[in-house]
């Protein structure tokens, strides 16, 4: 094994949360999770020789990349009429202990999160994950100001469908 690849293995595993997080907001059903999991990680590996330490951090081009490919895939899932709603399973991640009883409140939102179009979606799993708007507009490729404006508005609607539930007592 050269240093090369060394240094890729380290790195992967020390932000393999990222892929598997990824995975689990755009893909249905463990098999299919596990099969993004493994395409992202295919496609960091191809893309490893082009990251640069000096442009970015390693988690936000391994976001980037895992982002572009999960993106693809529902894409190619649509075309192929197998989605289904984000739900509480959805939230497991690959090695971690199965959620016995999880908040109602964040299967609300995984919920939302799952109605979301790809762009959104990614945009809101940045922000959960506590990435500055800077970065997050450097994953997607937009600019701060439109990153901010669309936090607000998906913040708003998502204030909208929560009173709207609470309301209705769905």
């Amino acid at each position: 094994m050269n240093d090369h690849q060394r240094q890729f293995e380290a790195l992967l595993q020390e932000h393999r949360g990222i892929v598997f997080k990824v995975a689990s907001v755009y893909a249905h059903g463990r098999e299919d999770r596990n099969d993004l999991a493994q395409e992202i990680a295919v496609q960091l590996w191809r893309s490893f020789p082009g990251f640069d330490a000096a442009r970015a951090k390693f988690s936000t081009w391994m976001y980037r990349v895992a982002l572009n490919v999960a993106i693809s895939h529902v894409r190619r899932a649509r075309r192929e009429q197998r989605l289904e709603p984000l739900d509480a399973v959805h939230l497991e991640l690959p090695g971690e202990a199965d959620v016995s009883q999880p908040d109602e409140r964040l299967v609300a939102l995984y919920a939302f999160v799952g109605q979301l179009d790809p762009l959104n979606r990614a945009l809101i799993l940045l922000y959960l994950e506590d990435r500055s708007y800077g970065e997050i507009a450097q994953v997607l490729g937009i600019s701060e100001t439109n990153v901010a404006t669309k936090i607000g508005r998906i913040k708003q609607k998502l204030r909208g469908q929560m009173t709207a539930a609470a309301i209705t007592g769905a």
